[in-house]
């Protein structure tokens, strides 16, 4: 499998550096992120170093499929994943998010009424 010697997620997939692994497959690993936004929220890797999506996209399709599996198990969620900078990737190492959610849990995503509300009531 293709590693980055500096890259935290590869080490994490190697075994070579610590993480809660909570599912295992053949071409991904899914992981409890540090400071996880909601109860159940994972993080699914591929076993190969892909930079984000847009990369390799029969990495990425794999990986989604993983990450569709993982969410089946929860009536609501979200799968997020980013691509570069700009788009809030911190470590460019394909990652997709799996975050279960609930009715009022208060997470706000650009795109939802909360994050309107928050912005609305922000002083300027």
């Amino acid at each position: 499998m293709t590693q980055t010697a500096d890259c935290v997620f590869c080490a994490i997939v190697a075994g070579d550096a610590p993480a809660t692994i909570v599912r295992e497959w053949d071409d991904a690993i899914a992981i409890l992120p540090r400071g996880g936004c909601t109860e159940g929220h994972v993080l699914v890797l591929p076993r190969v170093h892909v930079a984000d999506a847009g990369t390799d996209p029969e990495v990425t399709g794999r990986t989604m499929v993983r990450a569709a599996e993982l969410m089946a198990e929860h009536p609501n969620a979200n799968i997020i994943t980013s691509r570069g900078s700009a788009a809030t990737q911190t470590v460019f190492h394909l990652h997709v998010h799996v975050i279960p959610r609930e009715e009022g849990d208060g997470l706000p995503l650009p795109w939802t009424p909360q994050q309107t509300a928050t912005k609305a009531g922000e002083s300027r």
